[in-house]
């Protein structure tokens, strides 16, 4: 029994409370003949994989002691990656903060859960405004009654779904603040409820009901009827340029391997409808899998350099120095909200001017020295084109403060053209630990340089300065959405130029010739009194800088936001309620 327990120890099936685990003789044969199937890689105590041969009480133990953790741990240190193998699983999983649930077939319809998987409000009142931090893919699910509940808010995806049966984005109304959906099937409706905003990208659905205040669909084979401003839905009909995220497969023989979507132009719907996502595959030989209790960043950078793609498995790694990614097509892919943080002022990653890099399922944490970038994607002065071959990031988030004091210039800074963006929450804390205007200190959310940079699911929050500062040509933006800082003391400490309250949450340079964006929503909740926002989009005047379907909203009590871009659109107000809404501009 002992051998067996090492062995099923060494192979990754790692139970928190293993010792409780009792299985019996057909059990324990079901697991050796599962394990004689492939070499399993070592992810750590973080991960756990399961087998649907497993009991499943053993299985749904697992699952709650995770929950039990992640529930409230809003800003706590622990992360989680709940992995299934291909197979059929009646369980429930409720997905709590820093935990992500995967399933590892090659389609999501590999990995079917009879129960449920959900995520709920962390509030009372059905409140799911800091519901943050999770997500789930590669699963189909048949929802116990019929419906998943998936009421969420920002830095939450959801990715290569099966929902066969409906999807509420909602707990009974509550509040909610969210949210991104890609590459997903649902069988039934999508009911988006009191969301305030929502992306769906590449996705199909039989119906959709829903809206509140900016609503984008790209991509979607069966957008809903209507268009903005009444419903405020914005429908971009085709995708322009995407790749979808990278995702861990397991094959029939129980190999592990990590597949990479190929770039696709012009695309409808999901990738699986033949079955598979059309890519490449690579061996997961091929990737160095860290771990934060035993890596550094010098023995990640070690193996980067010598070719290694890159696995981060759940938890926290506090860098001296930035993990460096330079070779053309390195993977980086991150586990369970594995959270990348640097203490000595520098920044956390940063890539060459190469093709082809990816860069997913990370959280970049600023640390207590003010770093001037967290992610530098290639270096200032990037000239090379990568049209055929961009970098590409996928949920990479971005916190600065909140779980202690914080401090960066800039959060994302992108120099490299032709970069592709696929969901980003990139939010300066306004609540936790080390909250204040003196103490989480950020100037800039993101800062573009190169051309030809296209974002999907852009949201940018709480930032001192502009949240978003815009200075290459050719850029592309679908869905943006953004508070701007709710703390200025006095409007002297929020002042860009004479005469201008307040920094633009959206500023597209002076020089800029070409950009275009797509469903923005720009909100105040000031604290403070006395302290306004002129203008919550800026953009230079040419023909060729457009924007579309653009909403203001005040939630507090204190200030306004004068226009919505540049001098156009009225003021917000909240008694009575005024949410400016501008439709083409110029």
């Amino acid at each position: 029994m002992k051998l067996r327990l090492v062995l099923f120890l060494s192979c990754i099936l790692l139970f928190s409370s293993l010792s409780s685990l009792s299985l019996n003789a057909q059990q324990e044969g079901e697991v050796q003949l599962w394990l004689t199937k492939g070499a399993k890689p070592e992810f750590g105590p973080n991960v756990m994989v399961f087998d649907s041969s497993m009991p499943s009480q053993a299985i749904q133990k697992q699952i709650d002691a995770v929950y039990a953790t992640q529930e409230h741990n809003e800003f706590g240190q622990q992360r989680n990656a709940l992995l299934f193998l291909p197979g059929d699983y009646s369980v429930d999983v409720p997905v709590g903060f820093y935990t992500e649930v995967i399933g590892l077939g090659a389609s999501p319809d590999a990995t079917r859960i009879a129960g449920n998987v959900h995520a709920d409000a962390n509030h009372e009142h059905n409140n799911a405004t800091t519901t943050f931090w999770r997500a789930a893919e590669g699963l189909s699910i048949k929802p116990a009654g019929g419906t998943m509940q998936w009421a969420v808010s920002q830095a939450v995806s959801l990715r290569r779904m099966h929902v066969r049966g409906d999807l509420v984005l909602h707990q009974n109304r509550g509040w909610a603040s969210g949210g991104w959906m890609s590459d997903s099937l649902v069988d039934g409706n999508v009911d988006s409820g009191s969301q305030q905003q929502w992306i769906s990208r590449n996705c199909d659905w039989k119906s959709w009901t829903g809206s509140n205040w900016n609503m984008v669909f790209v991509g979607v084979a069966h957008p809903p009827e209507g268009a903005w401003p009444s419903p405020p839905y914005t429908k971009v009909a085709r995708t322009p340029v995407v790749r979808e995220k990278p995702f861990l497969q397991v094959n029939a023989a129980g190999e592990f391997s990590v597949r990479v979507p190929e770039l696709s132009s012009d695309g409808v719907g999901i990738t699986f409808r033949g079955g598979e996502t059309a890519g490449e595959t690579i061996p997961i030989a091929r990737f160095y899998i860290a771990r934060p209790d035993v890596d550094t960043v010098e023995t990640i950078n070690a193996q980067l350099h010598q070719g290694k793609n890159l696995i981060l498995t759940p938890g926290i790694y506090e860098l001296t120095a930035p993990i460096r990614a330079t070779r053309p097509h390195t993977v980086v892919l991150g586990l369970g909200f594995a959270t990348l943080r640097p203490m000595k002022g520098t920044a956390a990653m940063t890539t060459a001017d190469v093709d082809g890099i990816e860069i997913a399922g990370l959280l970049f944490d600023a640390g207590p020295s003010e770093s001037p970038v967290l992610l530098e994607v290639g270096p200032e002065g990037s000239r090379a084109r990568h049209a055929n071959d961009p970098i590409t990031l996928h949920d990479v988030f971005f916190r600065v403060g909140g779980a202690g004091v914080g401090r960066a210039k800039v959060n994302l800074r992108i120099n490299s053209n032709d970069t592709l963006v696929d969901h980003t929450w990139i939010w300066r804390a306004d609540h936790g630990a080390g909250v204040g205007w003196e103490l989480n200190t950020s100037e800039n959310g993101l800062v573009v340089n190169g051309n030809q940079v296209t974002m999907y699911g852009l949201f940018v929050e709480h930032h001192q300065q502009f949240q978003v500062l815009w200075k290459g040509n050719g850029g592309r933006t679908y869905f943006y959405q953004s508070e701007i800082p709710y703390d200025p003391p006095n409007q002297a400490s929020y002042t860009s130029a004479p005469g201008v309250n307040g920094w633009a949450s959206y500023k597209v340079a002076d020089g800029v010739t070409t950009h275009e964006a797509w469903g923005l929503g720009v909100y105040s909740v000031f604290i403070c009194p006395d302290v306004g926002l002129t203008r919550a989009i800026e953009t230079p005047k040419s023909p060729e800088v457009r924007f579309h379907d653009m909403i203001t909203v005040a939630l507090g009590d204190h200030g306004a936001i004068n226009h919505v871009i540049d001098d156009t659109g009225e003021a917000t107000a909240i008694h009575p309620r005024v949410t400016p809404k501008v439709t083409d501009f110029p």
